[in-house]
């Protein structure tokens, strides 16, 4: 694998009998770190966190908690966080959130419940993401909130501080959604209610409740309702388990190259976020989970080489794995028959749209794929390599990430355009690489 001379294109090799071994440990979860820097803002006292996301996404986080009162202190691997409702106040200027949808989705909630007014904005992909989703239940809890269209798009203007509870259905399956309605809710009068026909992510509730939130979590037919009561939350110490969006990559990658042994260390697993494993099982994925702790939902996961065979994704699974999708497509490009992705038309609207993007960058490659109304459908190249050649992230890390691994199994070098916006969540993901292929 080599660097051409600008940081925005990467050329990477065929594994070429070099199998991925040993152990690795994935960034910082992204979905975590963005709550554990909210909530630490919101404690009252100093908070400690460790193994804080050094993605660019985050940074955007950070930088917004300090600009609203927050103070932040820097120890090695270690953040102190001194937060809470007493310190946090109106921002100066314009919160810039970057490339981050949650960061923005939930910084709205956040900002809700706070005395005066907030601008929050990001670059032109976050500038084209849909935040009426937000803006709906945060108008109904008597928030002022305006935006482009009428709040259907970035910049949001929060006028926040006078939030009243509600019970509220979220119109699709998002835990940003959700979070932010919770976030709103911890300066609101009376209880919050969310229910959650399709449960997503579920972190946002773990974490108020371990910051002594009065929280509750009951399943409710084949969903889930969350009830807050307003009140205090306390500063702690918050441990950030390794992102599985993340470990996805390496589990793929080891996977689809031959004599891979590979462990992935302490990785969350929890409700809503362990999908891609089911599905890679489901394709005859060698995987097993090691050092279980039912405390922080995490495990290693142990990932060895084999063949895999398509299968079907969709349903009530989808919003477990939908940031995992565009590797796990590049999985079924490998595998044995087709594999059919459905109910995801929440890709069209990531940093790119997913669908035609994923599907660009397999057929760049030789593989048979094509979108969907609602989705995508690989045909598997039953462990045929695929071609090398040249793909465009079109400034999406995940889609960077995918045509990486996918080089891993291809006949030629594969060369991924944009390979900078990998900076947004796992700026060492070529280092690891490099890492994983020389041991």
């Amino acid at each position: 694998m080599s660097e051409v001379a600008t940081d925005k294109q990467l050329v990477v090799e065929p594994a070429g009998g070099r199998p991925l071994t040993g152990r690795l440990r994935a960034p910082g979860d992204k979905s975590v770190s963005h709550r554990s820097l909210l909530i630490a803002a919101r404690a009252a006292g100093r908070s400690r966190i460790r193994g804080l996301s050094n993605g660019e996404d985050v940074r955007h986080t950070l930088e917004a908690v300090v600009a609203l009162g927050a103070g932040v202190e820097r120890a090695g691997a270690e953040l102190y966080v001194e937060g809470g409702p007493g310190r946090l106040h109106e921002p100066e200027a314009v919160i810039d959130v970057g490339n981050s949808g949650t960061g923005i989705r939930l910084l709205a909630g956040f900002t809700a419940a706070l005395d005066g007014m907030t601008v929050l904005q990001g670059d032109s992909s976050v500038a084209r993401r849909p935040m009426d989703r937000v803006v709906v239940p945060l108008r109904l809890m008597g928030v002022q909130v305006d935006g482009r269209e009428d709040g259907k798009f970035p910049p949001l203007v929060v006028r926040g501080g006078k939030a009243r509870a509600i019970d509220y259905t979220p119109t699709v399956a998002s835990a940003q959604v959700k979070s932010a309605v919770l976030f709103a809710g911890l300066g609101a009068e009376g209880v919050t209610t969310v229910h959650e026909p399709v449960p997503t992510r579920a972190h946002t509730e773990e974490m108020l409740a371990a910051a002594g939130g009065e929280i509750s979590v009951d399943d409710e037919g084949n969903g889930r309702r969350i009830t807050l009561r307003p009140g205090a939350l306390r500063a702690g110490e918050i441990d950030v388990p390794a992102d599985p969006s993340q470990a996805a990559f390496w589990a793929v990658a080891a996977c689809l190259t031959p004599g891979s042994d590979l462990v992935l260390e302490d990785v969350y697993v929890g409700r809503g976020r362990a999908g891609f494993i089911d599905v890679l099982r489901r394709m005859g994925a060698r995987i097993e989970l090691a050092g279980e702790d039912p405390v922080r939902h995490t495990a290693d996961i142990h990932v060895a080489s084999g063949p895999l065979r398509g299968t079907d994704v969709g349903g009530a699974e989808v919003p477990s794995l939908i940031d995992e999708i565009p590797v796990l497509a590049v999985a079924a490009a490998f595998a044995e028959g087709p594999t059919r992705f459905s109910d995801a038309a929440e890709l069209k609207v990531k940093e790119t749209d997913r669908v035609a993007s994923t599907v660009e960058l397999l057929q760049a490659l030789g593989a048979r794929a094509e979108p969907a109304p609602d989705g995508l459908v690989v045909h598997g190249g039953a462990g045929r390599p695929l071609k090398g050649g040249t793909v465009e992230s079109y400034g999406d890390h995940r889609i960077a990430m995918a045509g990486a691994v996918a080089a891993l199994g291809a006949d030629a070098p594969v060369t991924v355009n944009g390979w900078d916006a990998t900076a947004t969540s796992y700026p060492g993901f070529e280092e690891d690489l490099r890492a994983c292929l020389r041991r």
